[in-house]
């Protein structure tokens, strides 16, 4: 200790016995716990702005988390609004008709930013449990009308929904299904994604989401039409790196659904609040759902919160014939987080940040990386607003991908990380969803970096034959 200050000798010391502490306790999520086994974890313990730091590394995230930290790290009127928000009302619940100031404001100001006919705000916790209550929604909605055998929800390959029983199950990745016994049965089907790169061939970008739409049409009459409740889809796939739909996608999904009496829920669990340039994509979009779920951007993260919004038509029915609506949870509607949320809102709102995303960050994310797309390795850059996705690819011609045992985008989002940069991989692209307070400065240098770790792999690929 020197002048009350810890010597660095003390900081280590602690330092080793939490991450001991974590190894011998924390299971964490979406991790091999062997890995921990060989090397303790990476400990974040602050963040500001675009960076956050830990064990005295500090790391520009191009990821904003899980592309969640829209307003970015650290606000400081986010850290004042909470305390207040504590002192006032810890917490209460919402069941059997209480509320609190909070989140009537929050319902109120979600649906003056939604579509025009969205205007029932469902609160919960999570995008799993956002997810989760559309899907109890649709059933409901269904067992009411009288149509008890409307139970199939069709969900898509790739999507990613959650990671509760059912969403899981909906989200097209058996890694996540199976070690569960999670079985993807009668009523949960999946239909093609609309990623004309990896499975488009010859046919043109407009043919080819006409195609990928009637996949839909295909698993609703293998089905029969009298059984499926629901079809549930995110406006741009991010799992797999902004998979961006042709024009021609969403105006066949929407009169499939409408011809078959198929509910339409838009999980908006990463686009809505900005990211990809607008406040809800169903409107950028021209789509009109049953069902809008919400998650990441409604709090920049800053407190787990999510909502499940309802057309005005499902609402009415429901308060006409429901009754008792037997769902919730302890912190639906928390007064801390919807107080929180509220605040995330107005920033966005005061600092013009969904426009900035729209009409000069976004552009300019868009046009720098695509810079990268006459890399060898790389295949398509897929871009809108702030979420983007790199393709890597073994042969450009073809379009022929690597083997995912290769591993070769972990490969590259390692190389970054010693340059003090967070990229995500997913299969065979890599992902960027960065804060939407990130500068030209810092994307010129994310693509400066990415184009050194994708040539320092593309090399050692070379050499391996």
């Amino acid at each position: 200790m020197t002048d009350g200050q810890p010597t660095q000798e003390t900081i280590q010391a602690h330092l080793t016995a939490l991450q001991g502490l974590d190894q011998k306790h924390h299971m964490h999520p979406f991790t091999d716990p062997n890995t921990l086994k060989q090397a303790p974890p990476f400990l974040i313990d602050s963040a500001e702005g675009c960076y956050v730091s830990g064990q005295g590394i500090r790391l520009l995230d191009m990821m904003a988390g899980l592309a969640c930290v829209n307003i970015g790290y650290g606000n400081p009127e986010m850290a004042e609004t909470a305390a207040i928000a504590y002192k006032t009302l810890s917490y209460y619940h919402s069941f059997a008709a209480v509320s609190n100031p909070a989140v009537a404001a929050l319902c109120g100001k979600i649906a003056s930013l939604a579509p025009a006919n969205f205007n029932s705000v469902f609160l919960s916790n999570s995008g799993s449990e956002a997810n989760e209550t559309a899907i109890k929604v649709a059933h409901m909605y269904w067992q009411l009308k009288g149509k008890k055998s409307k139970r199939v929800i069709i969900a898509r390959d790739n999507s990613y929904h959650g990671s509760s029983i059912v969403t899981a199950a909906l989200t097209g990745n058996k890694a996540m299904q199976e070690p569960f016994g999670i079985e993807v049965g009668q009523d949960i089907r999946h239909a093609m994604m609309p990623c004309w790169f990896r499975l488009g061939g010859d046919m043109a970008l407009d043919e080819f989401g006409i195609k990928a739409a009637q996949s839909i049409e295909e698993q609703i009459l293998e089905a029969g039409p009298d059984n499926v409740a629901a079809f549930i889809g995110e406006p741009i796939q991010n799992a797999l790196g902004a998979v961006i739909p042709p024009e021609t996608y969403w105006p066949e999904v929407q009169r499939i659904c409408k011809k078959y009496d198929v509910l339409l829920i838009l999980d908006e669990v990463v686009t809505g609040f900005g990211r990809a340039g607008a406040w809800f994509m169903a409107e950028e979009y021209n789509i009109k759902p049953d069902i809008i779920t919400l998650a990441k951007g409604l709090s920049s993260a800053y407190v787990p919160i999510a909502a499940t919004i309802v057309s005005d038509e499902i609402a009415s029915f429901l308060e006409a014939n429901a009754g008792v609506i037997q769902h919730g949870f302890t912190t639906s509607a928390h007064p801390v987080t919807c107080a929180i949320a509220l605040k995330n809102i107005e920033i966005l709102e005061r600092e013009k940040l969904v426009e900035r995303v729209r009409d000069h960050i976004g552009p300019y994310f868009k046009q720098r990386l695509k810079i990268l797309e006459s890399h060898p390795l790389v295949g398509e850059v897929r871009s809108i607003g702030l979420m983007a996705g790199i393709e890597l690819v073994k042969d450009k011609a073809n379009r022929e991908q690597y083997p995912l045992e290769g591993m070769v985008c972990n490969h590259v989002s390692q190389s970054a990380l010693m340059k003090g940069l967070i990229v995500r991989p997913a299969g065979n692209a890599l992902i960027l969803c960065p804060p939407f307070i990130v500068s030209e400065q810092e994307i010129d240098l994310t693509v400066q970096a990415l184009n050194e770790c994708l040539s320092d792999t593309y090399q050692a690929l070379q050499q391996m034959g």
